[in-house]
């Protein structure tokens, strides 16, 4: 026989149920920590909201790679697709003293892609997700949180109409 919810088995009932109805990233499947945003802007647009978004809290563009752009160099036209790695050399240092083998995540990167609707979606894994496997103390899952929030920011104005 069921027995009704009280006290904080029902608190915690509605909490649940709270958590449910929050609209989610578009894709609910892949890896940890992916987070993967439908967005009304096309490629170029979100490229460029991106860009901007990077700027404006305070961080870098440091590396970017674009398989559409080196399709067309070679006379193939595919959706628009890339690659941008976002960092600043304080949380590399930070993220060195802490584990070096954490080294190889950086930086950080958001991918573009565009769909067949013409649509571009932005899609990142969270700094805390990227940066768990290694061990660095409170330091590094400090630095990783504290990344969780400015990359947020980001994709937050980036994806906004």
């Amino acid at each position: 026989m069921a027995r009704a919810l009280s006290g904080y088995g029902a608190v915690f009932a509605v909490v649940l149920l709270g958590l449910s109805l929050v609209a989610a990233p578009s894709k609910a499947a892949g890896p940890q920590g992916l987070l993967d945003y439908a967005t009304p802007h096309n490629f170029q647009t979100l490229v460029e909201k991106l860009d901007q978004a990077v700027t404006d809290n305070g961080m870098f563009v440091v590396t970017r790679a674009s398989a559409s752009k080196g399709a067309a160099g070679r006379g193939i036209t595919i959706r628009g697709d890339m690659v941008v790695g976002v960092y600043r050399n304080d949380f590399a240092v930070r993220m060195l003293e802490a584990s070096v083998p954490a080294g190889i995540e950086a930086p950080i990167r958001f991918h573009i892609y565009e769909t067949a609707d013409g649509k571009a979606h932005l899609a990142y894994r969270t700094p805390s997700s990227v940066f768990a496997p290694y061990d660095g103390g409170d330091t590094l899952r400090l630095m990783a949180e504290e990344l969780d929030s400015i990359f947020a920011l980001i994709a937050q104005q980036a994806i906004a109409p």
